[in-house]
């Protein structure tokens, strides 16, 4: 969820979901549950978009920090695997920061065969260490066919192919409670000055406006950016993404200031400072629709994967959950999407072969079917997607081609760009509860940085 990229000139493509006729989410799964040729057969089905070696009685393992309805759909990827190719594999769940995961179980000798690896700088510090391994000649054929060259530059480390990107999601989208905006006569802003009127209506209306998951330090990340990019431009923010400028540039302070426009009012928050910060992403989300037309919060910021926790509500996307694009800061709106990648850390056929299924059109397929999922597959049909919302996303995102730009927090070191309770994560959760101290907050966001690009 947190690999961040920026795709320009898409937004006019989003800027068209909050008026979109949208379908509510299927449950119905599809994919997986038919026929297909065993292992024992060379792994091949008619109707394939890959071919498999046979891995009779082989045993492999992929860890991913992925939990709840997320784990269980990719389960159902994996489950696939099996069935074409008689192998048995283990979903081993994982913690962040996965690179600290992923050294425990190296030292102990039992790394999982696969990681699903959710930031850029935590791939090359897998390469770096001499922990992943290359990518294969099949994997590298889907790759080619499947994927625009910018998702195979994403997935290299000094011009070696180690990752395998299946997931990528859109991250600059706010989801809203259609009958709380309703009541309170609010409709979808365009730039972020109309969304601050919008959340002083809905919350002159008796509901508290947004609701930020303050407990999980990427999502302020994710604030940060959407504001950095469309505020500063993407010149500035690359430079800022390689550490080029530093944090106490005029151009941060500017985007911290916008951001304490609301994290400087408890009153627009759930919770305050104090309950936002309590509060996990998942929670973020189903508390913005359960309760009837008294939410806890009318809107909540986050990727199209928020569809997966909306699931699990009563709230139909379409009538009862609505979304619209990230308001815009300066002159466009900004498109910000992420991914995880699959990395094998095991010499092997099995790893290889896994490899090779992820960067299949047949695995994204199943995945993209479960809803809450987009994949970067450029040749996967967009019809798997069950609803409008995940289709005009997943096609601004294949639209974009090599147009997209990764994210500052997750081109950093990870000590600085994703470690719970350190570097970005910590400092800008420690400004979302004082907001006035922009200065200490861009002190310590360089003195952190600092650190860490030297190490």
């Amino acid at each position: 969820m947190r690999t961040t990229l920026r795709i320009s000139r898409a937004a006019v493509v989003f800027s068209a979901i909050g008026t979109l006729a949208l379908t509510g989410c299927s449950d119905d799964s599809g994919s997986g549950k038919g026929k297909s040729d065993k292992g024992s057969e060379g792994g091949k089905e008619s109707s394939s978009s890959v071919v498999l070696p046979k891995l009779d009685g082989e045993k492999l393992s992929v860890a991913a920090v992925w939990t709840g309805a997320e784990q269980a759909n990719f389960v159902k990827v994996l489950k696939e695997f099996e069935n074409r190719t008689g192998a048995k594999v283990t979903f081993v769940p994982a913690q962040d920061p996965i690179v600290n995961f992923l050294g425990t179980k190296i030292a102990g000798g039992q790394p999982p065969d696969v990681a699903m690896i959710p930031q850029v700088g935590a791939v090359q510090q897998a390469a770096k260490k001499k922990w992943a391994k290359p990518v294969g000649a099949e994997a590298k054929d889907q790759l080619t066919k499947n994927y625009a060259k910018v998702w195979q530059d994403l997935g290299a480390v000094d011009g070696t192919q180690y990752g395998v990107y299946f997931k990528a999601a859109n991250k600059s989208l706010i989801w809203y409670n259609a009958k709380a905006f309703e009541n309170a006569g609010a409709s979808e802003p365009k730039t972020w000055k109309d969304f601050l009127a919008t959340a002083e209506a809905v919350s002159a209306s008796g509901v508290t406006p947004v609701s930020v998951g303050g407990a999980d330090g990427w999502t302020l990340t994710d604030w940060f950016e959407n504001i950095y990019l469309s505020q500063a431009g993407p010149e500035k923010y690359d430079q800022l993404a390689q550490h080029e400028i530093k944090w106490t540039d005029p151009s941060v302070k500017d985007a911290l200031t916008t951001l304490a426009q609301l994290f400087g009012k408890p009153s627009l928050i759930a919770g305050g400072a104090d309950g936002a910060l309590q509060t996990e992403f998942p929670a973020s989300v189903t508390q913005t629709f359960t309760g009837g037309d008294q939410p806890k919060a009318a809107m909540v910021f986050e990727g199209d994967f928020v569809g997966v926790n909306i699931a699990q509500t009563k709230a139909k996307i379409g009538t009862d959950a609505k979304v619209f694009p990230f308001p815009a800061v300066g002159a466009e709106s900004p498109v910000v999407t992420g991914g995880d990648a699959a990395v094998a850390l095991k010499d092997g056929k099995g790893a290889q072969a896994l490899l090779t299924w992820l960067a299949s059109t047949d695995a994204a397929k199943i995945m993209a079917e479960q809803g809450g999922f987009i994949s970067p597959n450029k040749a996967l049909d967009a019809a798997a997607y069950p609803n409008e919302v995940q289709r005009t996303m997943a096609k601004a995102l294949i639209s974009a081609g090599d147009a997209v730009r990764f994210d500052m927090s997750d081109q950093a070191p990870q000590s600085f760009g994703g470690t719970p309770g350190k570097g970005e994560w910590k400092t800008l959760q420690d400004f979302l509860k004082n907001p006035k101290d922009i200065a200490g907050a861009q002190a310590r966001l360089e003195s952190d940085a600092a650190k860490a690009y030297k190490s």
